[in-house]
């Protein structure tokens, strides 16, 4: 080999070249970023629209179904669903993949506008923001105050404070939490209107048209210009109440005759509460393709700027950061890689038994782990789980390169070469399979970096970064090994071994007994070759017999301490109620030792609605509880069915790893009509919950709303002057509030002024009724005639829903649920198998979401990667040993992995999900590097001219003590991971069991079972040849 060749030669050039490829890695690693997973978020572009005061089933058509039809026709739109709740449409957009976020929210901007041109004046304008509606806050920060009241305060952060964390790059919204800003409310007094003969409109015209400033120009003067304003702004708040508002035989009638001016507060639509106390919060949710971390230092950042400027008094903290638990599971698997590299190496040492040898292959794994770091860099990844489980995962891969070919260097020697011969020798004759076990791990690894869908985003890093990792690996071997080898010889010793070296002796002479045992049993093999094949076949049947016990999951879901409790009250209950409920249930979470902190929110902007309450319950780090997060979760939910008034929606880990804070059972039922929804929902509902494993089973139709409807007889109205538009005009400011127009305080900052009846005038249907609206005719006065509300209309109470849900277009109930003690894609198949029992009414159907759904698109590309795999290490073995037929019996030892890896899944109690199905990948390149070795050895023999039989048990002797190091120093380097020990460990430690596991097995299998598989196929070749040769003559 030139390269090795070169590298003996100039040695100083090579220990340059080392160097080199170390400065580059730890430059790179101080300039890269770290974020938990690669960057594998669906787009997501959130549109709200405010509609005060209209019920569902008004925002569904007035809003919802417009903006939607619209959203449709973008291109690269993944599906759209929305919910229109009392006064609220909210619809969320998910895009492909391949789709900028920045570029679909201008899209839907686009789209909007045309829209927003047909609406009513009393719809707000629609909001569009870039995140994901499911996931939950990165940060909450709690401001508290001793010194300014709730009003000044929330005014103060308002227009302060978030306008500073808004331009925080790849923020995705922002908001104030348990806030009540300053508001000039006018509130109306229905009977003095009525002596005054005096109608709303009358008042809102006066408020809307008397509170301007508006500009006159300007008088221009040969040496100067005057600019005129007309200023009839309203400069004190209670300046309002002397507006005019009509003039009755010539005198004026003010507002204030008829209306009391408050400078008040707006009523409270939120609340936040830190440990169990009132407190006004800042929840800050990331854009869909923003790193955590990154969002969260330059929030830091930002904060400390804050800080600086807060009035005297008040105070800032965080209270929920989710970038700790993050970089401290990145810290975790650093530390994995660490270990597992020092254990590696000292399976090296006893093996060698020589402290020079476990030096020269040691040095591959720091100069090959910072060499893959400057690629990574270059490559533009970031530091994230995926590449640093690549690295943990190559450990045992990238010392196994150096091992063998020290090993064989060694074994050179002792032949009694020269060191320098020694060296050139053993690695060319070994060189090739070195070469072609490096490059079925790239083969294997490629197809994984481009498998399609999110676990191809996923895998993408790792399978690059495994592929660069060994080819770097596999360069120091040939070049810094046979270099140090040669001129780093071995003295030759005289006084008698030391403790240590007796020691290396003891364990040298122990695997030569293991040599004899293991040549007496690879006779037995030969001998009996089809008793053989037989047991390995039975063993493979049995493993895939054990693998129905397995259950199978997306992601399992990792402890890092954080629990999230959601919870309803009654569809009609007022926010004083829910904060009732939720002080209830914060004080028994805290009755348990084991809870730190609490933050809980109502009417968040991931849960709206005054009924939706949301706890974040912070507990104590797994290594200080018995309890798993499983239990504590079971332990709350069990806890929480006692109290009353409130429907427990979930209890579940607040980490939001892939499925971004999602049950991870979502059934979707699609079909027009709500009320047939509501039944086939009901009835499937019963269904699931006889499944074993379902909880917090929960459904988006909820209870229907009791609803007010007023007929309006249009004759009737029609015929009194009166237009069924005027009288909503006049009902809507009246009942639901109407911010009429805005006061400007002396320092620049605006507020609202809201027009109101007083509480007491609007809590019944009969203060309707007694509504007085002023009509288009007139007495003999030549002032308009005032008809009660109750003449024109009749009053009706009824039930309407309370949210409609919509997915791609039609409507729907999406029936979600947890699960607890039973892997989700085993409940998974047995809804399935309910769904296809389940008789379905024509124009409704089911379809899976969730986590399930994400699972059965990943199966199926991962399939297609490890078939591709398989076919691409049969190319590169087939060129390699010159041969068809050869090849397989190294591809035989591929299935015998799976004994071992189902075996470890299912001791272990794991499940087989996105991490052990990359270990079983990952095993496939293993487990062919050993055959190969074997095979080429046994090749190399029968071409120098010895029988087959011999060749066998001479190679067997030979490569036994290099595969079962290999082996060795791979479970070695992945009992750290398996462990699982650190933060959200438990996410990685599957991958790590299925590759032990397999790694024994295949190993023990393949010492024996591919030699007979070799001989049997060698019988093949041998045999096509004769007959080849019969048709020739």
């Amino acid at each position: 080999m030139w390269l090795t060749r070169i590298s003996v030669k100039y040695p100083v050039f090579t220990i340059m070249m080392m160097l080199s490829l170390m400065v580059l890695g730890l430059a790179s690693w101080q300039r890269m970023g770290v974020e938990e997973f690669p960057d594998v978020d669906f787009p997501f572009v959130v549109v709200y629209t405010n509609y005060p005061g209209a019920s569902p089933e008004a925002v569904e058509s007035e809003i919802t179904k417009k903006l939607e039809d619209q959203i449709n026709t973008i291109s690269g739109l993944k599906q759209i669903t929305s919910q229109s709740s009392e006064g609220l449409s909210m619809i969320v957009a998910e895009f492909n993949l391949d789709v900028a976020s920045s570029v679909a929210a201008q899209d839907v901007r686009d789209k909007i506008a045309v829209a927003k041109a047909n609406f009513r004046d009393e719809i707000e304008d629609p909001v569009v923001e870039r995140y994901d509606p499911a996931s939950s806050a990165i940060m909450s920060v709690v401001f508290e105050t001793n010194s300014m009241s709730l009003r000044d305060f929330s005014s103060y952060i308002d227009q302060r404070i978030l306008p500073q964390l808004r331009t925080i790059p790849g923020i995705g919204t922002v908001s104030l939490l348990g806030d009540a800003k300053r508001q000039v409310r006018i509130v109306v007094n229905p009977q003095k209107m009525q002596s005054y003969a005096i109608g709303i409109d009358q008042v809102i015209n006066t408020l809307k048209n008397e509170n301007v400033e508006i500009p006159g120009g300007s008088l221009k003067q040969p040496n100067q210009e005057l600019v005129i304003e007309i200023q009839s702004k309203v400069i004190q708040p209670y300046g309002f109440g002397n507006l005019v508002v009509a003039n009755k035989n010539g005198v004026p009638i003010y507002l204030k005759q008829i209306a009391e001016v408050e400078d008040t507060q707006a009523e409270l639509e939120t609340g936040a509460f830190q440990n169990g106390k009132t407190a006004v919060s800042v929840d800050i949710l990331r854009s869909s393709d923003a790193n955590v971390i990154q969002v969260v230092d330059n929030t830091y950042k930002v904060l400390d700027k804050i800080k600086a400027q807060l009035p005297k008094g008040a105070s800032l903290h965080v209270v929920v950061d989710t970038s700790k638990s993050i970089r401290a599971s990145i810290k975790d698997v650093a530390r994995t890689i660490i270990e597992g590299a020092l254990l590696a190496v000292l399976i090296v040492l006893l093996f060698l038994g020589s402290f020079r040898s476990t030096v020269i292959t040691g040095l591959t794994l720091p100069i090959a782990l910072l060499g893959t770091l400057t690629f990574i860099w270059a490559f533009g990844f970031s530091i994230n789980m995926m590449t640093l489980l690549a690295l943990s995962l190559c450990i045992g891969l990238l010392i196994d390169d150096a091992i063998v070919v020290r090993e064989n260097i060694v074994r050179h020697a002792e032949m009694g070469k020269d060191h320098v011969t020694a060296a050139l020798d053993g690695t060319k004759e070994i060189g090739l399979a070195v070469l072609a076990t490096t490059l079925t791990i790239v083969a294997v690894f490629l197809p994984v970096a481009f498998m399609g869908g999110i676990i191809g985003r996923f895998f993408y890093q790792f399978g690059v970064t495994v592929s660069t990792a060994v080819l770097i690996s596999m360069f120091v071997s040939f070049t810094l090994d046979p270099m140090l080898s040669a001129h780093w010889k071995e003295k030759p010793r005289n006084r008698p071994p030391g403790r240590i070296k007796r020691f290396f002796n003891w364990i040298s002479k122990e695997l030569d007994k293991l040599t004899h045992v293991y040549e007496r049993v690879l006779k037995l093999a030969l001998r009996f070759r089809l008793i053989t094949l037989l047991i390995a076949i039975a063993s493979l049947v049995g493993a895939l017999g054990l693998s129905k016990l397995i259950g199978t999951e997306f992601v399992p879901t990792p402890d890092k301490g954080e629990v999230r409790i959601k919870f309803e009250t009654p569809v009609d209950a007022s926010l004083e109620y829910t904060q009732a409920k939720l002080d209830q249930v914060t004080k028994i979470v805290n009755t348990f030792g084991f809870v730190k902190s609490t933050y809980g929110v109502i009417n968040g902007v991931t849960d709206r609605g005054k009924n939706h309450a949301t706890l974040r319950v912070t507990v104590t780090p797994r290594q200080q509880r018995q309890q798993s997060l499983t239990e504590i979760n079971n332990i709350f939910r069990k806890r929480l069915q006692s109290v009353a008034g409130i429907t427990v929606t979930s209890v579940a880990s607040a980490d939001e790893t892939v499925s971004g804070g999602q049950k991870p059972i979502m059934i979707s039922i699609k079909g027009p009509d709500l009320d047939e929804l509501q039944r086939i929902s009901d009835r499937f509902m019963v269904e699931m919950k006889k499944i074993n494993g379902v909880v917090d089973l929960e459904s988006s139709l909820k209870a229907p709303k009791p609803t007010l409807s007023i007929q309006i007889n249009r004759v009737l109205a029609s015929d009194l002057g009166l237009s069924v538009n005027q009288i909503a005009s006049a009902l809507r400011p009246l009942i639901a509030g109407e911010n009429v127009t805005t006061w400007e305080d002396e320092r620049g900052e605006t507020y609202d002024v809201n027009l109101r009846l007083a509480e007491a005038n609007r809590a019944r249907p009969s203060d309707l009724e007694n509504l007085y609206l002023s009509s288009n005719k007139t007495d003999a006065n030549n002032q308009p005639v005032l008809i009660p509300l109750a003449s024109v209309a009749s009053f009706e109470q009824t039930l309407g829903a309370a949210q409609i849900n919509r997915r791609d277009l039609s409507r729907e109930v999406l029936v979600e649920a947890n699960t607890s003690g039973r892997p989700s894609g085993d409940i998974g198949k047995d809804i399935q198998q309910l769904q296809q029992n389940f008789k379905l009414p024509a124009g409704y159907s089911f379809d899976t979401q969730g986590a399930n759904a994400d699972m059965a698109e990943s199966a199926g590309y991962a399939l297609t990667a490890i078939s591709l795999s398989i076919i691409f290490i049969y190319i590169v073995l087939g060129s390699q040993f010159n041969s068809f037929i050869h090849p397989a019996a190294i591809m035989a030892s591929l299935p015998l992995s799976l004994i071992g890896v189902f075996l470890a899944l299912f001791l272990f109690n794991s499940t087989l999900n996105l991490f052990s199905i990359i270990g079983i990948i990952m095993l496939m390149g293993l487990v062919t590097k050993n055959a190969i070795l074997l095979i080429d050895f046994i090749k190399k023999a029968m071409e120098r001219g010895e029988t087959r039989f011999d060749a066998i048990l001479q190679a067997g002797k030979t490569r036994l003590r290099p595969i079962l190091m290999t082996t060795s120093a791979m479970v070695m380097g992945m009992v750290p991971l398996a462990l699982g020990l650190g933060e959200g460990g438990e996410q990685s430690a599957p991958m790590a069991h299925a590759v032990i596991g397999g790694v024994i097995t295949s190993t023990l299998l393949t010492l024996v079972v591919v030699p007979v598989i070799f001989t049997y196929l060698d019988d093949l070749k041998n045999f096509l040849l004769r007959q080849s040769r019969k048709l020739m003559s």
